[in-house]
């Protein structure tokens, strides 16, 4: 869609049609959504087979050449031939669902059954790789239907090496470029996600999450990113840092989709019967399409309270005019917007940190001894000395002192892990998110997703200002960005987040704010938006 937006995050005009998509002559599906491709298909001017071959054109385009993006790490070869396949399964019997044939961009941390789609997180130490099943989540989104296109680059490890590391830069793929302007950082570390899905190089991607690698790429990127409750998604299969925290999360260009791909993915392992705030309906899969299938049109927010996080605001005069509007945006659709009192112990960062480095220890050990004995990689060990041998191509930036510091630690049963872990739920949950939604009768919380873009320095690594992703990331409590407005031509986004397996709320408000808001716009792949 081709809107112009001010610094203050106002739309002022737009040519949004239909699901946002508009076909020029040449076949060009920039912005299209999944309704804008289910007419197409419906009407049969669109096949599967057309589709892919449109993705795989942009990204050798886009991503291989012009720009470079570097968002796309491998292709998957068996794409064309599943497309084709779907092509007749739907000429027989009808399409699965809204997923069918659509070309899917999965993180490269979560395994794939495919010889031409290695599982490595973006290492040279597992470099070649291949997962000898599929994740429970991609299993699902094969049984929707959905076309595996192939992985996505991202921070390294999940950016949990190095405290000086640089996001979008993978000793593997190396560094993916913000859409918006090339010389910016895409955040992460779902970074190549969230530059694909910008960039129109696919209909959807997976991102996953820690602390905030699925909200923050998301808004730097200009694109919705949904990071589920802890539990609502398998994390079968998916290389972890935190038993505590990690998810997998859909990514998109607008609410709507980002919600279907959840439901596909919420299709194995989901929390199926958990309901959802004010006894919404299931929080899984199929909670989540009914819920989708109910919204009407004009939807509004009429008696929802929605609580402003003001404590996660205020670093900066731009983005704070952006959440302004945002807030007067939510008023307009009826809902009450409260200031709330909010706040975090200041103890958080540090018994974060402490319960991460234990649990990475643990659940990488774990992973890497169940499916990648083949990779001569068995624990954090073998990696830190892999590293350590390798050290010019693969820490030519960045070295592994968060790897180190994980390794010092002892098992889950130290009571130094576990005094961080119980003070990690008091500040987040019992005296954070439970308490200032309880004490107001909060249906939500919202905050500026965090700041725009920085330059990427690959010398002294990120430099972002601001940011809302913990409180709920350490909860393990749902949050979701939604494109707000931008500043100096970069966008922001608006976070809304909540208690556990609260998605339809969070959904709700995401949805009519979008409608009314119409923030998103497809980047112009600048070379560097100098001065800045």
């Amino acid at each position: 869609m081709a809107s112009t937006t001010d610094d203050s995050g106002g739309a002022r005009d737009s040519d949004v049609k239909g699901g946002g998509g508009q076909a020029g002559p040449s076949g060009a599906y920039d912005e299209f959504g999944l309704r804008d491709f289910r007419r197409l298909f419906d009407s049969g001017a669109l096949t599967y087979s057309e589709l892919l071959q449109y993705y795989l054109d942009r990204i050798a385009g886009l991503d291989r050449a012009g720009p470079t993006l570097g968002a796309v790490l491998h292709l998957n070869a068996s794409a064309e031939g599943e497309a084709a396949r779907l092509d007749r399964e739907r000429t027989r019997g009808g399409a699965r669902g809204p997923l069918h044939g659509i070309p899917v961009l999965v993180k490269a941390n979560i395994n794939i059954a495919e010889a031409s789609l290695p599982t490595t997180a973006g290492s040279l130490a597992l470099k070649g790789f291949v997962a000898p099943s599929d994740a429970e989540l991609v299993s699902s989104l094969r049984r929707a239907g959905a076309i595996i296109l192939g992985t996505t680059n991202m921070s390294e490890w999940a950016n949990f090496r190095s405290t000086r590391s640089t996001s979008g830069w993978s000793s593997e793929g190396g560094l993916t470029r913000n859409p918006y302007a090339l010389d910016r950082n895409p955040s992460g570390s779902s970074s190549g996600s969230a530059v694909a899905v910008s960039a129109n190089l696919c209909a959807l991607a997976v991102g996953t999450e820690t602390d905030g690698s699925i909200i923050a790429p998301s808004s730097k990127c200009g694109i919705v990113g949904i990071k589920p409750s802890v539990g609502l998604v398998s994390r079968e299969g998916i290389i972890p840092i935190s038993a505590s925290q990690d998810t997998a999360g859909p990514m998109a260009r607008t609410v709507e989709d980002a919600a279907i791909l959840l439901t596909a993915m919420a299709g194995a392992g989901g929390s199926g019967g958990v309901a959802g705030a004010g006894g919404a309906g299931a929080a899984g899969g199929a909670g989540l399409l009914q819920f989708l299938n109910a919204i009407p049109d004009d939807l509004r927010l009429d008696g929802l309270r929605i609580g402003v996080a003001r404590t996660l605001a205020g670093y900066d005069p731009a983005v704070d005019r952006v959440f302004a509007v945002a807030l007067d945006a939510l008023r307009g659709l009826g809902a009450e917007v409260i200031e709330s009192d909010f706040a975090c112990g200041k103890d958080l960062d540090e018994a974060a940190f402490e319960v991460l480095l234990y649990e990475f220890k643990d659940g990488l050990n774990r992973y890497l001894r169940a499916y990648a004995g083949s990779s001569g990689i068995h624990d954090l060990g073998d990696l830190i000395a892999f590293n350590a041998d390798h050290a010019n191509a693969v820490m030519p930036w960045f070295h592994q002192e968060i790897f180190a510091m994980a390794a010092a630690k002892g098992s889950l049963d130290d009571e130094a892990y576990l005094k961080a872990r119980r003070t990690c739920l008091r500040l987040t949950r019992d005296e954070g998110i439970d308490a200032a939604m309880g004490r107001l009768s909060l249906d939500a919380l919202v905050a500026p997703s965090g700041g725009p873009a920085c330059k990427t320095d690959l010398f002294l690594g990120d430099h972002y200002i601001g940011g809302s992703a913990s409180p709920a990331a350490i909860a393990g409590y749902p949050n979701l960005t939604v494109p707000a407005g931008f500043v100096h031509g970069l966008p922001v986004g608006l976070s809304v987040f909540g208690r556990a397996f609260a998605e339809q709320t969070l959904l709700r408000v995401a949805l009519a704010f979008e409608r009314v808001s119409r923030a998103r716009r497809k980047p112009g792949f600048a070379s560097t938006l100098d001065p800045f």
